[in-house]
């Protein structure tokens, strides 16, 4: 059991800090997010994947598919400021991630949540977080407002061990999003969860996301769930051994979705367009992402 002091501990090392005095600056861009010629090597000569660089959109969903082993995660988490690249930068809203901050919020495939505290409390201690000077009836406002969003008002106090799977789920997203970050991170949030509760929290993170215009990187191997959800889906392959050496990976391509965003699941395969982006998703996967 952790002591109040060693939470106290925990929550400052996730606050905001202060810009550093060296902190670049992004020079001007359309893009809230700016990616710039980011790699990753952890032996010298086999870069896992380099020369990564992409832009999204205040607003925009982007997910990114690709095989195991490919860097999708270490991208991820070098945006949410957990790791550092080898080369390369990553700007938002013009400034350079530099570390974790509150203004990014990120969810994995577990749901990391504290069992002796229920689903208020979990999200309360975020809130706290994010808004150390807040009173109680704000911080409680707060945290019904998205547990309510993500229908989970009849739980609120429950602790973690007297929730499914999916209710768990449910409760890092709303954690997530009652803090209010300017970008939500997502690394393969639903991918241990059965298909039935899976696309039932795909629609509420599709009506959440439509209702507070979220910013939204979420790591996927579900080629319909990219569809589903994103705007836009980068393709990520694997690193080889070619006959001319060594070639890492690295984004092959940025598909835009041309189907109407007020798309569901139900109408999704009957929807023009939808055969023609899986199947050329599915392609890739089979035979340019270079799986080993």
């Amino acid at each position: 059991m952790w002591s109040d002091e060693s939470l106290r501990e925990s929550a400052s090392r996730v606050a905001p800090a202060a810009t550093p005095p060296n902190q670049k600056v992004s020079p001007m861009s359309s893009g809230f997010l700016k990616v710039e010629r980011l790699a990753k090597a952890y032996q010298a000569a086999r870069p896992v994947f380099a020369d990564v660089s992409f832009e999204m959109s205040r607003g925009e969903f982007v997910c990114i598919i690709g095989h195991s082993g490919c860097g999708k995660t270490t991208i991820l988490n070098v945006l949410a400021g957990l790791d550092t690249a080898s080369s390369g930068n990553v700007f938002m809203d013009g400034r350079e991630v530099a570390g974790p901050s509150l203004e990014r919020g990120v969810v994995f495939q577990g749901h990391a949540l504290m069992p002796w505290l229920t689903v208020r409390q979990n999200i309360a201690f975020a809130v706290k977080s994010r808004w150390p000077d807040w009173g109680k009836e704000e911080v409680k406002a707060q945290v019904e407002k998205y547990v309510a969003m993500v229908g989970l008002s009849h739980a609120i106090d429950k602790k973690p061990s007297e929730l499914s799977g999916g209710m768990k789920q449910r409760v890092g997203i709303a954690r997530a999003f009652s803090i209010q970050p300017k970008m939500l991170l997502l690394d393969e949030p639903f991918g241990a969860l059965d298909a039935l509760t899976r696309g039932t929290i795909q629609d509420e993170l599709m009506g959440i996301v439509r209702q507070t215009q979220q910013t939204v990187f979420m790591i996927t191997h579900d080629v319909d769930e990219a569809i589903l959800l994103a705007d836009r889906i980068l393709l990520m392959s694997n690193g080889s051994d070619t006959d001319s050496g060594y070639r890492p990976g690295g984004l092959v391509e940025m598909v835009s979705n041309p189907l109407p965003r007020e798309r569901t699941r139900a109408q999704l395969h009957h929807l023009d367009g939808y055969y023609e982006l899986r199947n050329h998703i599915v392609d890739f996967l089979v035979s340019r992402a270079k799986a080993h």
